[in-house]
């Protein structure tokens, strides 16, 4: 049956939220008893005027085929959406493979596995719940697990942060991805909310249940699953070893996220061509939230209509540098994301009903060719050395720190205020100015200054700063043609956040599902 999509209802946080069915009815020209189902499709705040703050909706109406609709710039018929690929009929000889079990990996296998393709995921760290216990032992001081962490293991990097689904790129596959997440156990708001949002401790549960999934359908992961290297024949894959085990494949996704240094090494080694990536280092700022929220909505801060304040800010100057806020944590707290032994590095993380006490994000400044050269390699060594640096300013994995009015005043350390910091294994007061090159320190005091004209509070003198903020996204980019293959190794898919062709969680799964298309619509499964 047809779905009518009726957009741009505006109704007042005073007003009757329901009046919003009537309304769309209206305006599409149909009486309720027309409608076969009233739903909302899309919600979103505008607080653009925070004295008169809005709630503004999408309603879909399902009608029955050849009900006269009055179809307008806000009133339309929603286009039909699939993914029905055929398989292609070149035989493959082997399962294809898999690696890494982020969301692109993720996406990618489950697309594979319900065509009949059974695919072997690699993931070289452990599963969920080996993971998690790795990672809360690590909070509470004890060893860096090195493939058992924030970075590696089971749902990839994203398993442990807000889990934000917001993306903007306008692909219809992201809908697939909302609605299996819901069908694996998200909140089903993820459908219609403007800036969707899962939490960590859902998103674990629907990673497992997709694995399971997978392996239902005859898909296998391997945990503790390395990808060590790639066997190519005249040009084409033909095996690669995991976990010290050979595997022979004519098709190899290599989905492994932004902080597989030691595989990007081994690329190079192979003789790929990569190239080097810009991306963004800097620190993770926390307010209060409730501040955050007084700055977004004005009086209406606390209104149980409006979703907890986050924000997004951004500012480019006249040498086409950036700085900018990034994956902005509601209610969240700073984490410990080091994958190798002495190193720093943080990263933010909320829970579902993202009810901390402190807001956190981001605070970043663009770096590119010009801080670290062309070479890919030289890109990722330049990374690692800024968190090898702030591990010796504290001489562990407690996280150099600084409050704003400090770093802004050029004075080492910081003053207690209202904001606590939340990283789990504690903070040093330090100076950014002695791990940072002057530039990003000068970007990331702009950031401050004029941030905190846009967003009341933002640069206020205890707002909390922690850092190393270094994975913002990959430094590098593995070459692929338009037929999403390896442009030199044929049967290689790049895919994903970590190859250079995807910026979240939403967009990485995407990816995946682009390349399964293609692999599905050349090869035959294997009988």
């Amino acid at each position: 049956m047809p779905v009518v999509l009726v957009s741009d209802i505006s109704l007042g946080l005073q007003e009757d939220q329901e009046a919003r069915y009537q309304l769309a009815l209206d305006r599409a020209g149909l009486r309720r008893s027309q409608a076969r189902e009233l739903r909302v499709a899309r919600r979103s705040v505008d607080a653009r005027k925070k004295d008169r703050i809005r709630i503004v909706y999408t309603v879909a109406i399902q009608v029955e085929e050849g009900t006269p609709v009055r179809l307008g710039k806000d009133v339309r018929i929603q286009a039909p959406q699939s993914l029905d690929v055929l398989p292609g009929t070149r035989p493959m000889k082997n399962r294809p493979v898999i690696a890494g079990f982020g969301p692109a990996g993720m996406f990618c296998g489950l697309l594979l596995a319900r065509k009949g393709y059974r695919p072997v995921i690699l993931e070289r760290g452990p599963a969920m719940a080996r993971r998690v216990a790795a990672v809360d032992a690590f909070f509470r001081g004890g060893p860096l697990d090195e493939n058992g962490n924030i970075q590696f293991g089971e749902g990839g990097a994203g398993t442990f942060s807000d889990g934000k689904l917001t993306t903007r790129i306008g692909d219809p596959r992201c809908r697939y991805v909302l609605e299996e997440f819901v069908r694996l156990g998200a909140p089903e708001e993820l459908l219609w909310e403007q800036k969707p949002h899962v939490g960590t401790d859902r998103l674990r549960q629907v990673v497992v249940g997709l694995r399971q999934e997978i392996e239902r359908l005859g898909g296998e992961v391997r945990f503790g699953a390395r990808l060590e290297s790639i066997a190519l024949e005249n040009g084409a894959v033909a095996g690669v070893t995991a976990g010290g085990v050979p595997i022979p494949a004519e098709n190899l996704v290599l989905a492994v996220g932004h902080s597989a240094r030691d595989t990007f090494a081994m690329l190079r080694e192979l003789g790929l061509e990569m190239t080097a990536k810009p991306f963004s280092v800097g620190v993770r700022v926390e307010h209060l939230q409730g501040e955050i929220d007084k700055g977004l909505y004005g009086r209406w801060a606390g209104h149980p209509l409006l979703p907890k304040g986050e924000y997004q800010l951004s500012h480019r100057d006249r040498e086409d540098r950036a700085v900018y806020t990034f994956c902005m944590c509601p209610g969240g707290v700073v984490v410990p994301a080091a994958s190798v032994e002495g190193t720093v590095v943080t990263n933010g993380m909320s829970y579902y009903s993202r009810d901390g006490v402190n807001a956190n994000a981001a605070l970043v400044a663009s770096v590119d060719s010009r801080d670290f050269g062309d070479d890919p390699i030289k890109a990722l060594s330049w990374q690692e050395g800024l968190e090898k640096a702030a591990w010796r300013l504290t001489g562990s994995y407690r996280a150099p720190a600084q409050t704003a009015g400090e770093f802004l005043a050029g004075r080492p350390g910081f003053a207690a205020g209202r904001v606590a910091p939340s990283y789990a294994i504690g903070v040093e007061g330090a100076g950014f100015d002695a791990l940072f090159p002057p530039r990003v320190a000068a970007q990331l005091r702009l950031g401050l200054r004029v941030f905190g004209r846009r967003l009341p509070g933002f640069d206020a003198p205890d707002s909390f700063l922690t850092g190393p903020e270094t994975r913002t996204s990959s430094p590098v980019r593995v070459a692929r043609g338009e037929d999403l293959q390896a442009t030199r190794a044929r049967g290689l898919w790049p895919c994903g956040e970590g190859a250079g062709y995807a910026g979240g969680i939403v967009s990485a799964a995407v990816d995946g599902l682009r390349v399964a298309e293609k692999i599905i619509g050349e090869w035959a499964p294997v009988d």
